[in-house]
Formats: C-alpha cells, structure tokens, sequence
C-alpha cells in the first residue's frame, strides 16, 4: 500500500472504535475516533500512521477491495 493511500471506514453499528498505530520502533495508539452507524471515515496512511485499527462492525474500502469487520462474539 502506497503511504498515501486512503481507506474509508463506514461504520455499520453505533460506538465502531478506529484507532490509527504510530510508526517506528515503538508501536503506539495515537489518535482514535467513535463512528455512530451510518458514519463514514476517510483515514490516510502517513509517516506517522502505519496502520489503522477498526474494532466493531464497520465496511472497510481500500484500493485492494472491500472486507467487512465483526463484533467479537
């Protein structure tokens, strides 16, 4: 994935959690978001950013494809 490519988080249930990860040597939390059902989020890679992390049940769209995140059962 190039690092400025975008991803659109669209949550389909109310308190959908994203949390972006930091780059480097430490892995860190360092910005998070409660989507509402209905919400939709455009997030971006950066050289901050190294990976985005989605818990609840949201559609995630990436130049790859689309998949589906679930609720822990």
């Amino acid at each position: 994935m190039n690092s400025n490519d975008y991803i659109v988080i669209k949550a389909i249930e109310d308190g959908v959690n994203v949390i972006g990860l930091t780059r480097g040597t430490d892995t860190r939390f360092h910005h998070s978001e409660k989507l509402d059902k209905g919400e939709v989020m455009i997030a971006q890679f950066t050289d901050h950013t190294s990976a985005i992390k989605v818990r609840g049940k949201a559609t995630i769209v990436t130049s790859y494809g689309e998949v589906e995140s679930d609720n822990k059962k």
